[in-house]
């Protein structure tokens, strides 16, 4: 669990920091945006299969974390993430895990992340949001987060068997 965390707290940390060097605005949106704590809580699940009650109260955790540092906006991300949680376990639990069954899942996961995004925005009139602003964060939010994916899934490939917990047939 212990390894978990730390991939957390550098995917929480590395989208801070790739944020700030990266154009986010809708007009100046880069190929790579950064989503790299959603990615995260993908890749950690195996990690947390025999203690689920820790595996959503750290998506819930992250995701007020999310809100203090990021987007000042109380309990929004906590509860997307605890969604995204939920989301996660039940793709674990009825699609087999194989390589590329977790680039599936994490295009999955964006798509629903950014959907559940613009389904708050439009509902609150927030900004306005059309479907074509929809499929350009989607489209460009995968690459950097499919690449960050692989590089995650190798660093879990190398660590010892005693801190492997993923059992993702290559």
């Amino acid at each position: 669990m212990v390894v978990a965390i730390i991939i957390l707290v550098c995917s929480f940390l590395l989208d801070g920091i790739l944020s700030n060097f990266l154009p986010y605005m809708i007009g100046d949106l880069s190929l790579f945006t950064p989503m790299f704590t959603i990615v995260s809580l993908i890749i950690v699940y195996p990690f947390f299969i025999k203690k689920l009650r820790y595996y959503f109260i750290g998506c819930f955790v992250v995701g007020i974390c999310y809100d203090f540092m990021y987007t000042n906006l109380l309990f929004y991300n906590a509860i997307l993430f605890t969604i995204i949680g939920i989301l996660v376990f039940f793709l674990y639990k009825y699609i087999r895990s194989t390589w590329l069954s977790l680039l599936l899942f994490i295009v999955i996961i964006i798509v629903a992340y950014e959907c559940m995004n613009a389904i708050i925005i439009l509902l609150f009139q927030l900004v306005p949001m059309t479907f074509y602003r929809l499929l350009y964060k989607i489209s460009h939010s995968l690459v950097l987060n499919l690449i960050y994916a692989e590089i995650l899934y190798f660093i879990i490939w190398l660590l010892p068997n005693k801190y492997k917990k993923i059992s993702i047939n290559s």
